[in-house]
């Protein structure tokens, strides 16, 4: 492949032959939207960044993965933190209890066919946050699948971002 044909590849937001999903189902769309903006209502915004980042890490998907970096860098994020996301287990000193509990969580809800979200990591959860901050959280994580769902499933390129 070309240099050329590489640049016109990533030009594209989606591969040709998938849907633009926000024109296919723009009511669904907006009612994502909708969930996802009352998901992040009362969570710390480096907190939201770092549960979209490390479920965009276990999904694979390089559209969020770059969209959600580049928003945490823009909302202040450090590099070094960013850069130990997706081994924060052995970097646990870059994040908080809270943090960790959520990455957790965000890890177990994510990979739930694999055996379920674990109670300990549940209950770390809970003594860490309130019940309403825990349904946000809980929240957030099935919208970020979700959107890794959608990106993936239409082929979205990383490195577009087609927000407005």
């Amino acid at each position: 492949m070309t240099t050329n044909t590489i640049t016109a590849a990533n030009t594209h937001s989606h591969s040709a032959g998938r849907i633009d999903f926000a024109k296919a189902a723009p009511k669904v769309f907006r009612s994502l939207i909708g969930f996802d903006a009352a998901a992040r209502e009362g969570l710390d915004p480096a907190l939201v960044e770092l549960i979209q980042i490390r479920a965009s890490h276990l999904n694979h998907c390089a559209y969020c993965l770059h969209m959600h970096t580049n928003d945490a860098r823009k909302a202040g994020e450090s590099e070094d933190r960013l850069h130990m996301v997706a081994v924060w287990r052995e970097a646990r000193h870059f994040f908080s209890a809270r943090e960790r509990a959520a990455l957790a969580l965000t890890e177990a809800v994510t990979l739930v066919a694999d055996g379920g979200v674990p109670d300990d990591v549940y209950a770390e959860a809970a003594a860490q946050f309130d019940e309403r901050e825990l349904a946000h959280v809980l929240s957030l994580i099935l919208t970020i699948n979700t959107w890794n769902r959608i990106a993936l499933s239409t082929a979205k390129v990383a490195g577009t971002d087609e927000r407005k």
